[in-house]
């Protein structure tokens, strides 16, 4: 019985942002001296989870945010606590922490079943930066309102900021805004998923994922008392693994960042899903080479029948690479496979 899944997925992105951190994230590639945009593995499961919310339709688990107010009369930040509770699906899956201050409380943490990279460039030649400029203009509008502050703080009278612009060439209703970075070219994510804790929640009292109260709350609700290879747990009942299984399939195949900004959106559509229990044979499976006769140029590969493999084609990865198994219904088709490949886990009984 296989435990891992592997799945690496390409995505093409257009003119878009992925992180808002100097215009766009981005690392520096000392192999090919080029500025590389990049999504971190943070944010794409973080638009992995709000995928599945979405589909699921479901509201993700709260969060409670704590703060002090000291002797001084001020607000200090202090912990952050996750609900810790698995029947929520973004918990179960995306994994929790919760250490209480002092030290008074036992720590809960779970590790997410999910193994999930940065999307970054399927190679530094077909991945890159853009800069642009932009304008926020609002010269055309009368009813726009204007302040300004003089050295002491004091806003000027009209009169006063008339006076100040003569022999300036100044907008106040107009704001431009240089060196805007933007991200384009052909991206991959890989993902690994540990099907052994998937849908499993340890009992482990040393190493403690959830509180006696939770546990007592799932047990009544249906969740099944086994065991597997990191001691007695609890699995997810069967019905409620039916539905969650689709879910999840269908955030893997169509989750995009859902961050980046509106003024520049873009599709993210994906080209390419692979599917395997080989975490060699999937890296092999969508990649990149340089060309033979251009050193400076790469070119992408897409390996439509490689053994131990399970690959689907887009109609729109057709545009950018070539292929020649492309299909309209192929990412519903990886949708199904991940569907078959996990239901066929038995979660109840692993080490029969």
């Amino acid at each position: 019985m296989e435990n891992t899944i592997y799945i690496r997925t390409l995505k093409r992105a257009e003119h878009t942002v992925f992180n808002v951190s100097d215009g766009q994230k981005f690392y520096y590639d000392t192999v090919f001296n080029r500025y590389i945009p990049f999504s971190s593995g943070q944010q794409v499961k973080r638009s992995f989870i709000d995928s599945l919310c979405e589909n699921l339709n479901v509201t993700p688990s709260p969060t409670t945010f704590l703060f002090d107010v000291t002797k001084q009369g001020e607000l200090k930040e202090g912990e952050v606590y996750a609900t810790c509770d698995p029947s929520y699906v973004d918990q179960l899956f995306g994994g929790w922490m919760r250490a209480a201050k002092g030290g008074k409380d036992r720590t809960l943490k779970r590790r997410s079943p999910l193994s999930i990279s940065a999307m970054r460039g399927l190679h530094p030649l077909l991945a890159g930066i853009d800069n642009d400029n932009a304008s926020f203009d609002r010269s055309d509008r009368p009813n726009n309102e204007v302040i300004v502050r003089g050295p002491d703080g004091e806003i000027l009278t009209e009169e006063e900021v008339i006076t100040f612009l003569q022999k300036k060439d100044r907008s106040l209703s107009r704001k431009w805004i240089p060196n805007q970075k933007r991200a384009n070219g052909l991206f991959v994510m890989d993902m690994a998923i540990d099907l052994r804790r998937l849908f499993c929640v340890s009992l482990n009292s040393y190493e403690p994922e959830i509180s006696d109260d939770t546990i007592e709350k799932l047990k009544s609700n249906g969740w099944i008392e086994s065991r597997n290879v990191f001691g007695d747990c609890l699995v997810t009942p069967r019905s409620l693994r039916e539905e969650w299984i689709k879910g999840i399939a269908h955030a893997i195949i169509n989750w995009k960042i859902t961050s980046n900004q509106s003024r520049t959106f873009s599709l993210m559509d994906t080209l390419a899903v692979s599917i395997s229990n080989n975490a060699n044979l999937i890296g092999a499976s969508i990649r990149a080479k340089l060309s033979e006769e251009d050193s400076k140029k790469a070119i992408p590969i897409i390996e439509e029948n490689l053994a131990g493999v399970s690959t689907f084609v887009s109609l729109q990865a057709a545009g950018y690479i070539p292929v020649a198994t492309e299909s309209i219904n192929a990412m519903k088709e990886a949708e199904q496979e991940l569907i078959k490949i996990i239901q066929a886990y038995d979660f109840e009984n692993q080490l029969k």
